[in-house]
């Protein structure tokens, strides 16, 4: 597995506030990066279960969590943040969308600092604990949180919505309460529903998306015994697939050398999915041989970052460019990362300056650090 390394991190984000909104799964993408900021260390299984927690690798809980009350309901509240001299990341615990606690952060987005980068989603709480018929409200809270978040973010900002990981055939967590536990069974074909929406709109209204669904479609034996959870190996490669998008959107070259995981420290703390689907005509022996050639020991080379040409297209800020009937230009052809790279849509011409200088150009909005 291609990994970023620490240092690489530390560069490509320096002076960069990060701001990821979502659920649990989230927190543990927020988690994981505050983690490789600071050292080349795998999230335990206690920090990935752990939520509401008063301080998390030197970060420091801002709202909700163990100050207020613990509990399971759409109501819960945890926004957290690291701050260092070069970094700013913070992590607001979502359930909805859109809803009146949305609007406050993106109050706090109108008024405040405007993040360099701005992680988003929200599927699995929507769609079981708010309505039995999800799909027409859904869709009309993803329109409505767009076009709002189009208008108060600069277009430099990255804007990137995850697309929600496979779900398993049994599932219990945290949302899962006993009120709609008979929606468990089919909840996994709704996020695929889900996703298609969500993803569709993220692109028409000029957002990146990154499908996780299909990143994650093979690497099953990553999910947690809950059937909804990762384990931090998986973390890690999320972590990676978004620094490596932040680099292609900023004009950077970020080489990826292959390192060595220590599989046992791993797999000791972080139990998974024993019986999670395994893909059909998949053998254990060749399971066993990839894992051995994917982790197998290579230098660890740090090469400099390097600046390179930006990316551009032809459409104008904020114009629509598909509806639900859009099909991509390599729709009907083989998957070639040449071609898609992570992403669902060309990328805006973005006013770009290198991550690993000292000094920011003033853009005259935002605060500072």
């Amino acid at each position: 597995m291609k990994c970023v390394s620490h240092q690489q991190a530390s560069q490509l984000l320096h002076n960069k506030f990060i701001v990821v909104l979502g659920d649990s799964i989230q927190r543990a993408v927020y988690k994981d990066l505050v983690l490789l900021l600071q050292k080349d260390k795998y999230l335990s299984l206690k920090q990935l279960k752990t939520k509401g927690e008063m301080s998390f690798e030197e970060d420091c809980l801002v709202e909700g969590g163990c100050i207020s009350l613990m509990h399971n309901g759409t109501g819960y509240r945890e926004v957290r943040q690291y701050q260092s001299d070069h970094h700013l990341v913070r992590f607001y615990f979502v359930t909805r969308i859109y809803s009146s606690y949305m609007k406050s952060i993106l109050e706090d987005f109108r008024n405040g600092l405007k993040p360099d980068v701005l992680i988003v989603n929200s599927c699995v709480w929507d769609i079981s604990r708010y309505n039995s018929i999800w799909l027409d409200a859904y869709k009309e809270n993803l329109h409505t949180f767009f076009s709002e978040l189009r208008g108060i973010l600069p277009e430099e900002t990255l804007m990137i919505w995850n697309i929600t990981m496979p779900l398993g055939e049994r599932i219990n967590g945290g949302f899962l309460v006993q009120e709609i536990e008979h929606k468990a069974s089919h909840l996994r074909y709704d996020v695929i529903d889900a996703n298609f929406f969500s993803g569709t709109l993220a692109d028409a209204y000029g957002m990146d998306a990154l499908d996780l669904h299909f990143h994650f479609r093979f690497s099953l034996q990553h999910r947690t015994k809950d059937g909804v959870h990762w384990n931090a190996l998986a973390h890690r490669k999320i972590t990676s697939l978004l620094l490596q998008h932040f680099a292609q959107a900023w004009g950077v070259i970020l080489p990826c050398p292959l390192k060595t995981v220590e599989l046992s420290e791993i797999t000791a703390q972080q139990p998974t999915n024993e019986n999670a689907t395994k893909p059909e005509g998949v053998k254990r022996a060749k399971r066993a041989k990839r894992a051995s050639n994917n982790y197998q020991n290579t230098s660890n080379v740090w090469d400099r970052l390097q600046p390179m040409g930006g990316y551009h297209h032809g459409h104008r800020h904020g114009q629509f460019r598909s509806g639900y009937q859009f099909r991509p230009p390599h729709h009907f052809d083989p998957y070639y990362e040449t071609h898609h790279q992570y992403v669902m849509r060309n990328r805006h011409a973005r006013h770009i300056y290198a991550p690993y200088t000292q000094h920011r150009p003033s853009t005259g909005q935002g605060g500072h650090y």
